[in-house]
């Protein structure tokens, strides 16, 4: 029988209980180890995710502690000093001091047993500090580190940081992407990692899924008898899955281009969005089930076409010193997937990312086909669509054709509205990171990337993308500040998207 914890919300008299793994009671102590714990993801995004847990009363002071690995040679409080300007909007409150008491740090390498054995043993006596039974702890390791370290770090952690599991305790890892540059790297990475580790303590992280309004998409889909008959390739022209940012790589060149926009993006962020936008519904909301659909999506892709991929690269990214001056790194992509089956047979997925465009947004747009025996002339202003914005400004609207008020019988597309700051005022919409690193918490990999689904999305990718790494395939130089090469427009033609002119989406105001 599952355990059924309380927690009391601070500041609140409302007490709220949640489940953990449905199969493992949890009695033991937690505790969290972040690795890479002196570095910006740390800093910026794991633990203030982290103390949002604590604030809203998911982590309790009597149960957790949390621990700092790094290589850096700094003290307990130096780290909480490092940590304390990304807390509450940097504000001093008790609240964040009684977090950063909760945090201690130890330092060592990542490929010696020395800093590890250190590790265990501060663990270990905070366990026994809160009567712990032995085997029934719980150990989380956040690997805020760059995967060329993750093979050395899971032998480290196997060998000297292990929980015993056989009284309801477990250990699992949390491993931030890039997972690999290809396939190959990808399988490699994997199979040092699954050498060590079963695949239930594994916890690939993506962020992506951890957003409001993509996990909203299952429910949208199959809680809502209204887009059952139309998400079919009989209703749906094309769908597109957009991410644009409005600045360049700013001061990480050298990284960004090692990986690229598609990398860094589309094969990652944008491809398991649209899993869940094709999948079909699951047997049940049990993560194995949603994983095993958004699998086979995965492997009903056909493969990329060649004069189906638009590349750009900004004029100016090359002045970067820490980018070569014969980069032929894309920081801009569009393309178009295609799924073969019943579904979507005939329906292109198009992806689109970018760096130093003229805004800045993430969406998804599924654009109808236009309507038969069109008796109001009204085709010209633009198609039904359904936009789902995930950032900024979180909102789903139906584009629509309506009567213009007065009195002529003429037409203007307008939309069916939800703003989510408007709807659902007052309410916190949690970061994905604080909802994924609870979700592991609580054993629930649904959010999480399994390893036959990465391995599905690299064999994709991986052909365009040697192609591009040997020069075969060269982007567009393309002004910061636009909409991207204008031969990435001419492809979205080509593919049947049908653009709206003279309509412009106002975001809502209170």
């Amino acid at each position: 029988m599952a355990a059924s914890w309380c927690i009391e919300k601070r500041g609140s008299v409302r007490n709220e209980s949640f489940r953990y793994n449905d199969n493992i009671p949890e009695t033991g102590c937690l505790s969290i180890i972040v690795l890479g714990a002196s570095g910006d993801l740390a800093k910026k995004k794991t633990f203030p995710a982290l103390f949002n847990l604590y604030r809203q009363g998911f982590l309790q002071s009597n149960e957790v502690h949390i621990f700092g690995y790094a290589r850096t040679k700094i003290s307990d409080d130096d780290l909480r000093g490092r940590i304390r300007g990304y807390l509450s909007q940097g504000k001093e409150t008790d609240e964040v001091s009684e977090f950063l008491q909760l945090i201690k740090y130890v330092s060592g390498s990542y490929d010696s047993g020395e800093g590890f054995t250190l590790l265990d043993k501060a663990i270990s006596e905070h366990e026994i500090s809160k009567n712990s039974t032995e085997g029934s702890s719980r150990r989380l390791f956040y690997f805020a580190l760059p995967p060329s370290v993750y093979p050395s770090v899971c032998r480290m952690i196997k060998s000297y940081c292990m929980n015993k599991s056989d009284l309801g305790g477990w250990t699992r890892i949390v491993v931030e992407k890039p997972f690999g540059k290809d396939l190959a790297s990808s399988e490699q990475l994997s199979s040092q990692i699954g050498e060590l580790f079963d695949e239930p303590q594994i916890y690939r992280i993506d962020h992506y899924l951890g957003k409001e309004l993509v996990q909203n998409l299952l429910v949208l889909r199959f809680a809502n008898r209204l887009f059952l008959p139309l998400w079919n390739r009989d209703n749906i022209d094309n769908i597109q899955i957009v991410f644009r940012e409005d600045f360049g790589t700013e001061g990480r060149g050298g990284y960004f281009d090692e990986y690229g926009i598609i990398r860094d993006i589309i094969q990652n962020h944008l491809l398991q969005i649209l899993c869940l936008v094709a999948m079909e519904k699951p047997v049940s909301q049990k993560p194995e089930h949603i994983r095993d659909e958004k699998v086979k999506v995965l492997q009903s892709m056909l493969p990329i076409k060649d004069e189906e991929v638009v590349l750009g690269q900004y004029e100016g990214y090359k002045d970067d010193p820490t980018v070569p001056n014969n980069s032929n790194t894309p920081t801009f992509a569009t393309m178009v997937l295609r799924i073969h089956n019943e579904r979507w047979e005939g329906v292109p997925f198009i992806m689109k990312a970018g760096k130093a465009l003229n805004s800045r947004k993430a969406e998804i747009r599924v654009q109808f086909k236009d309507v038969p025996g069109d008796i109001f002339r009204c085709q010209k202003q633009g198609r039904n669509e359904f936009v789902i914005r995930l950032q900024p400004s979180e909102a789903m609207y139906m584009k629509l054709t309506v009567k213009q008020p007065g009195l002529e019988m003429s037409t203007v597309q307008s939309e069916l509205d939800l703003s989510y700051r408007q709807r659902y005022q007052g309410v916190v919409i949690p970061e994905a990171y604080e909802r994924l690193i609870l979700d592991t918490i609580r054993g629930d990999q649904q959010h999480f990337v399994r390893r036959d689904e990465l391995k599905a999305a690299w064999e994709i990718f991986t052909p365009l993308l040697h192609r591009i790494d040997n020069g075969e395939v060269k982007p567009i130089p393309y002004k910061p500040g636009s909409r991207g090469p204008a031969e990435a427009d001419e492809l979205l033609q080509n593919a049947g998207y049908v653009q709206t002119h003279g309509y412009i989406w106002i975001s809502p105001t209170l």
